[in-house]
């Protein structure tokens, strides 16, 4: 089992995990792991055709999985906005690495999430972006071991603090 020294990016889709991740992998020397992506090649289909022919649970399921068993060090992992959904992977990724949630308000990601289907995003029949981001809250809360609010900054601005954050709590 690898050492917990990397770092598991969790957040609502659109809040910019990939894009912070891959940086912020750069500036730290880290390799950079995109659990979406990972998830695609595992399973040999789009994000989105697996929540077409498995459903919101069955993705889950298979998400559930697939961040289960991911085996790295010194890596950014950028997941899916889902992964607080599924209690073994949020376990195994805590034991792993150090969880940072990065936190958008809702106008802002009511604005970059016009194409929410496109995207592969899990929402059950009759849900709304709000209600999931209402649902999700609390388990980002719940399982980050630091919160980055990305309010009124950009992407580089967003992986300063976020360092800062990380070097105050490997501090303590």
């Amino acid at each position: 089992m690898s050492k917990k020294n990397n770092i598991v990016l969790i957040g609502m889709p659109g809040v910019g995990k990939s894009t912070v991740g891959v940086i912020l992998a750069k500036v730290m020397g880290y390799q950079f792991l995109d659990a979406d992506l990972l998830i695609q090649e595992q399973e040999g289909k789009l994000l989105r055709e697996i929540i077409a022919e498995a459903g919101a649970d069955g993705f889950i399921e298979v998400e559930n999985r697939v961040n289960a068993s991911i085996d790295c060090s010194k890596t950014i992992i950028a997941t899916g906005g889902s992964v607080v959904y599924g209690q073994e992977a949020m376990e195994h990724l805590k034991s792993i690495g150090t969880v940072v949630y990065l936190e958008v308000p809702f106008s802002v990601l009511e604005r970059r999430l016009s194409d929410i289907k496109g995207r592969g995003v899990v929402l059950k029949d009759g849900q709304t972006l709000y209600d999931l981001y209402m649902e999700r809250i609390p388990l980002y809360e719940q399982y980050a071991d630091v919160s980055v609010s990305e309010e009124g900054l950009g992407v580089e601005q967003t992986v300063e603090l976020l360092i800062e954050k990380l070097e105050s709590l490997n501090n303590k």
